[in-house]
């Protein structure tokens, strides 16, 4: 795509940054970003005890910082950039955040913290925060869409595309110029970074990725402030972002129908415990079932037909931990057969070292189906064929799992998983305040005061 640098995409993503204000949304725009900000609250509220969230909340704690913000794991307040490092961590490490299904984004873990924790540095108002989360929404999705399905298959478009969100949704909380938004955007695309290696070896980078996009957004904000300038085609541009990180990239999908349509109204909130690349293959098993559940005698054996690109990112995994089971298929949809759900207590240890999950995995036969592929990313299909041993064959077919645009959480659905996610770790007075506060997020005059009972 070639443009002058002063029609240059991120100069035109920046323009509809500065431009957006709350009276631009409506109630139904608003409501959505609400849930997208209650759901986020509750994966990164789960997320406070593991050790690789622990690691990096000590790391920061090690660096220091003025406290100016909320580290959502234990309550306590450091610098902007080290809050949205950790909480970012935080917010995906039980993957149960978001999912932008065509743009393959989780735009939360990113962007949220990075939104979130400038927004309690300026002390901005709710409807503020709300135009914040919208712009860096808006723009995080708008690049992945532009980058291709084609960028996924070595980056984590979470950690790259996630970056350019938390930059603009930084900026946007800070009022910055246009001129300013664009070098925040260039610095951000410079950062961009994060591969999928780490799912092969079972490396804890994965939580790495939306902390430092988070981070690193928020960086990029605050220098341009200062008048630190970044590149301004850095996304179409011979050296810039889309060229190095995709083969099928198109810039004009960042800006089709840009300030008239809304792509963050496609996002999805997730149900199951697990990679979203396995959430239309379980509701597939669990629409088969319908209610009943087996041990490894009642089942001869379970097919499974799905789309290429989720094959090519789960099939190798070695369900050898509970993180790493997250991302294994025939793990998932056994413990679908056998539980009759997927939620985060069945990736304990327990479930992982049970010998008959494991021997319904080995009935688990997978296939790519081209049929099913030519609709990706569009959806994200299955097929599943159960075959039993007293004769029975069922069958389920998911295009659209729940929680989907098409199929999306009710309210009640959404308050129970925020609790869900939440018991234990919080007295229940303070999930019942911070749950209304979330809903209610427009009416806050101080967001830094959100999280005060934490």
């Amino acid at each position: 795509m070639n443009v002058q640098a002063s029609d240059s995409l991120a100069r035109r993503l920046a323009r509809f940054a500065c431009r957006l204000n709350y009276q631009d949304l409506t109630d139904g725009q608003v409501d959505r970003l609400k849930d997208f900000f209650l759901d986020w609250l509750g994966s990164a509220i789960a997320g406070r005890s593991e050790a690789p969230v622990r690691m990096i909340r000590e790391v920061a704690e090690e660096m220091g910082g003025r406290p100016e913000a909320t580290v959502i794991p234990d309550g306590t307040r450091t610098s902007a950039p080290l809050a949205a490092l950790v909480n970012g961590a935080s917010s995906h490490v039980k993957e149960m955040d978001d999912l932008h299904r065509e743009s393959i984004l989780h735009p939360a873990a990113a962007i949220m913290p990075a939104v979130f924790a400038m927004a309690e540095r300026e002390d901005v108002t709710g409807p503020d925060l709300i135009v914040g989360i919208a712009v860096g929404y808006e723009i995080g999705i708008r690049v992945a869409l532009a980058a291709g399905p084609d960028h996924y298959r070595y980056w984590h478009t979470t950690a790259t595309c996630g970056t350019f969100g938390a930059a603009a949704g930084a900026c946007r909380i800070l009022g910055l110029d246009e001129d300013r938004t664009v070098w925040a955007l260039g610095s951000a695309g410079t950062q961009a970074s994060g591969l999928w290696q780490f799912l092969t070896e079972g490396a804890m980078s994965k939580q790495l990725h939306p902390g430092k996009a988070a981070m690193n957004g928020l960086l990029a904000a605050l220098l341009a402030r200062k008048g630190f300038t970044g590149a301004e085609g850095i996304l179409e541009g011979e050296k810039g972002f889309l060229q190095a990180t995709s083969t099928d990239f198109d810039g004009n999908r960042c800006l089709d129908g840009l300030g008239h349509e809304f792509r963050f109204e496609r996002n999805s909130l997730k149900y199951h415990a697990s990679c979203g690349h396995t959430h239309a293959a379980v509701d597939a098993v669990l629409q088969a079932s319908q209610g009943e559940t087996w041990t490894d005698p009642d089942v001869r054996e379970v097919k499974v037909r799905t789309y290429q690109a989720a094959l090519d990112l789960l099939g190798g995994v070695n369900p050898d931990t509970p993180y790493a089971a997250k991302f294994s298929l025939p793990y998932c949809l056994a413990a679908a057969l056998k539980f009759g759900r997927v939620g985060v207590e069945e990736f304990d240890e327990a479930c992982l070292r049970d010998a008959d999950l494991r021997r319904l995995m080995d009935k688990i036969i997978l296939n790519a189906d081209p049929e099913l592929d030519r609709t990706y990313p569009a959806k994200w299909p299955a097929r599943v064929e159960i075959t039993l041993n007293d004769g029975r064959a069922l069958t389920g077919s998911v295009d659209y799992p729940k929680g989907d645009p098409e199929h999306p959480l009710s309210q009640r659905e959404l308050r129970q998983k925020f609790e869900n996610l939440t018991h234990g770790l919080l007295s229940v007075p303070v999930i019942e305040s911070i749950y209304h506060k979330s809903i209610h997020l427009e009416q806050a005059t101080r967001v830094s005061r959100l999280l005060e009972d934490i």
